[in-house]
């Protein structure tokens, strides 16, 4: 019996791989197998990647020094990330403040907005994840990730939410599949500025649980969320920083937020690492003031070495077009794989995150409580044995797809044909059902 406790991408009670070692785009499993880590959205350039690697050895050189103290690299890396990332931004961006996640961000900024409008309630849109830590977690509205207990026999025990959350409607697209709800944006948001009235912030991601970007639902609540004095938070934890096939999510609208989170990707997934991006308008109403959070480890000299390492190695291996052409291929492999098998009931994604929902009950029912693993969690096991890694955060009928940057098309062309193979088995549940 393990003694490390954990909660896995793939709901039940056994993890579905136990990974002994990573290269290039593949997992190496116990077994000696290595397989095509397919939903990796921390790993933006895969496995040991050898300019990581070399940052990391670098960074073993540098002090032991805490975020209370200056640091002259870590004032570098911040200025890198605004030259290189946010190299079209500059008429609006101000400055950069590190964490130690993307949910430390989320939650970070979250605060840093009721402190600065004297309001408590916060708003996001329907089916959000921001994270696990503190208002993150109060943020976050898919049912399974409450945070609390789930109980394999049934039942689960949430964690209180002290924080009043306004929910807004998603925006609702498909590439494959039937979209219930065929009103107008504007119809469907309709009293939109009424409910952020009273919030300190509104947090929108653009990914999670399989509703993705759309700029004209960006504009519209950038909008609402500015006239309503509620601080509009681009959470580009999973998008950020080349999955989009541009450096941000946020930057196919008109409309530019008050403050960009950042996660994940951020150090090249070889070192944790956040970051909040203020506004210029933010940083001159700080101007006289001290924002009071502090932390040890944030910006930690690998954070750092690691985070100007994977800005380099985007710009200079042209990473950004090659997240392009990897999406073009992937909308196209799935769209193919979707209209073969009767279980899709819809699939959609942008840049280099993909979700394929199945149909089954509905998501707002599912709370992870159960020793039998879903029939998400079963494709994903059976996509396993045709070699590749599939996730399903969690869900009970919706699987993601986040291959690496450096990924070739024949790593692709792998990943569709295992998620081709897994999906056999729901197909086969699907027509039994269906009996």
């Amino acid at each position: 019996m393990s003694r490390l406790l954990q909660t896995g991408l793939n709901a039940g009670k056994e993890p579905l791989v136990k990974v002994v070692g990573g290269e290039g785009v593949r997992f190496i499993l116990d077994d000696g197998r290595k397989v095509i880590d397919g939903s990796t959205t921390g790993g933006p350039l895969g496995h040991a990647h050898p300019d990581m690697v070399e940052a990391i050895h670098k960074a073993a050189e540098n002090p032991v020094i805490n975020e209370g103290w200056f640091w002259a690299e870590r004032e570098k890396a911040a200025e890198d990330l605004i030259d290189i990332a946010f190299a079209d931004e500059k008429s609006w961006v101000g400055a950069v403040r590190f964490f130690l996640s993307g949910s430390e961000a989320n939650d970070l900024a979250l605060t840093l907005s009721q402190a600065m409008t004297g309001r408590t309630p916060l708003a996001t849109r329907e089916r959000a994840y921001h994270g696990m830590a503190g208002l993150a977690r109060q943020m976050t509205v898919q049912p399974h990730w409450h945070g609390g207990l789930a109980i394999q026999g049934g039942g689960s025990r949430p964690v209180p939410n002290p924080v009043p959350v306004r929910v807004i409607p998603a925006p609702l697209n498909a590439k494959y599949g039937v979209i219930d709800d065929k009103r107008p944006l504007a119809e469907r948001l309709a009293g939109v500025e009424t409910t952020l009235s009273d919030t300190a912030a509104t947090l929108i991601d653009y990914t999670q649980g399989g509703i993705y970007y759309d700029a004209a639902y960006q504009d519209l609540v950038a909008d609402a969320a500015r006239k309503a004095g509620s601080l509009w938070i681009a959470d580009e934890v999973v998008t950020g920083l080349g999955r989009s096939g541009r450096w941000f999510g946020f930057q196919g609208g008109k409309t530019r937020p008050d403050m960009v989170t950042l996660g994940k990707c951020l150090a090249g997934g070889s070192s944790p690492a956040g970051a909040v991006v203020l506004s210029k308008d933010l940083v001159a109403e700080l101007k006289d003031k001290s924002w009071q959070t502090y932390s040890t480890f944030r910006a930690h000299p690998m954070a750092v070495s690691c985070i100007r390492a994977y800005l380099r190695v985007v710009q200079r291996d042209k990473l950004l077009a090659r997240s392009r052409d990897i999406a073009e291929r992937l909308e196209k492999g799935l769209m193919a794989v979707a209209q073969k098998h009767p279980s899709v009931s819809r699939m959609d994604g942008f840049g280099l995150h993909w979700t394929v929902e199945l149909h089954g009950p509905d998501w707002r029912n599912w709370y992870a409580d159960t020793i039998e693993p879903p029939v998400a969690s079963r494709v994903a096991a059976r996509a396993l044995e045709a070699g590749a890694v599939i996730g399903t955060s969690g869900e009970q009928t919706s699987l993601f797809l986040c291959p690496p940057m450096v990924s070739t098309d024949r790593d692709i062309d792998d990943l569709l044909a295992a998620l081709d193979h897994g999906l056999e088995l729901a197909d086969d549940e699907y027509a039994r059902a269906a009996a």
